[in-house]
């Protein structure tokens, strides 16, 4: 099996970047469509001093949810303009929708991402939903984005909690990564983890420790500062390139098992990717040394450390067990852990961690 890595072709990043959106539009094509969240399209474009129709781009509003039927309403819009650039913008699902469109309808994409939740804007795979939230499939495109564009002005003016939130993701990265390269198992791009990978994952992880907390306090104030603008890196970037060049398994795995059940879909991607990794710990028996600090940089930063903080305070085996089965069905990345995964092992898992982080709730409380 060969070694592969996928980046973005350009990736811009720093306060005032939104700017050179329509540069870019304008190299990469000349009928641009800016796929926007709602929020882009009353706030953010308004009052971005972009004149649009002088640059003859037209604005779509996003549905809601990176689903078929949005997909084919989009791929309406997109014949029916003659676009041949796509750039989206807002949330995961706004720019995984605007990734999956431009790749059926044969346009290059620019991501430009409101708030860094999530590493998916570098990436060359999106996640398919259905209408009513749970996750269906993940669809991987025949290249990833053109240009990432990342305006560090409108990420810190986001809810702090989007930012926490891609620490969650970006946190499972090096140790999903790592397990990949132990195990010889394939990275997100269809080959074996490279160097590059696997050491962009360690930098984003280290990224985090060192400079988590810091940027949260920023966040909070509304600063742009050093700390912010790494973990903006380290969330989008290197969590992105980290993730799919590196791999992925059991967090990501656990995450997509929490889908299935309704109290979980008001909390974040990256929030349930966090409590994703700290099962995948015990699961994969982590020193408790290792265990700790990634629990305590939990803590710190604010990421959910117990079932309760996912909306699970109330929950019996049964569901948690369809939470396993879900993450270990066939196609799963959990598979590239090391040894025989089973569902049980993974309720098993899922409960240790809530049983750890109830308890150091208790002793802090004392």
């Amino acid at each position: 099996m060969l070694k592969t890595a996928f980046f973005p072709g350009k990736y811009i990043q720093g306060a005032g970047a939104l700017k050179e959106l329509p540069a870019l539009i304008k190299r990469f094509g000349q009928r641009g469509l800016i796929l926007a969240s709602p929020t882009v399209q009353k706030t953010i474009l308004p009052e971005c001093g972009i004149d649009l129709n002088a640059h003859s781009f037209s604005v779509e509003r996003f549905q809601g949810e990176c689903c078929e039927k949005e997909l084919s309403r989009l791929a309406s819009v997109i014949r029916e303009q003659d676009v041949d650039v796509l750039a989206g913008m807002g949330g995961g699902k706004t720019i995984d929708t605007a990734k999956i469109a431009a790749d059926r309808a044969g346009i290059p994409v620019i991501i430009v991402p409101t708030i860094a939740s999530t590493d998916a804007p570098c990436s060359g795979c999106a996640v398919l939903y259905s209408e009513l939230g749970t996750m269906e499939s993940v669809y991987y495109q025949k290249s990833n984005p053109a240009a990432v564009l990342v305006d560090t002005e409108i990420i810190v003016r986001a809810p702090v909690r989007f930012l926490v939130s891609g620490m969650g993701d970006a946190l499972a990265t090096w140790f999903e990564a790592k397990s990949c390269s132990l195990s010889h198992s394939k990275n997100a791009c269809g080959g074996l983890t490279t160097l590059t990978g696997l050491n962009i994952a360690r930098l984003c992880y280290d990224t985090l420790l060192q400079y988590g907390n810091a940027a949260r306090i920023a966040a909070e104030r509304g600063i742009i500062t050093p700390a912010l603008e790494h973990i903006v890196e380290a969330n989008i970037l290197l969590s992105g390139v980290g993730f799919e060049s590196g791999g992925l398994a059991s967090a990501h795995s656990i995450h997509n098992g929490f889908t299935v059940l309704e109290e979980t879909h008001a909390f974040y991607h990256g929030e349930k990717v966090a409590f994703g990794l700290l099962a995948g710990l015990q699961l994969t028996d982590a020193s408790p040394e290792e265990s700790t600090i990634v629990f305590s940089f939990c803590e710190q930063v604010g990421l959910p450390t117990t079932l309760a903080d996912i909306g699970l305070r109330h929950f019996d085996r049964g569901k948690l067990m369809a939470v396993a089965e879900k993450a270990c069905a066939p196609d799963e990345c959990i598979h590239n852990e090391s040894g025989q995964i089973t569902s049980e092992k993974v309720l098993q898992a899922i409960l240790a961690a809530d049983a750890i982080g109830e308890f150091r709730k208790t002793q802090m409380n004392q």
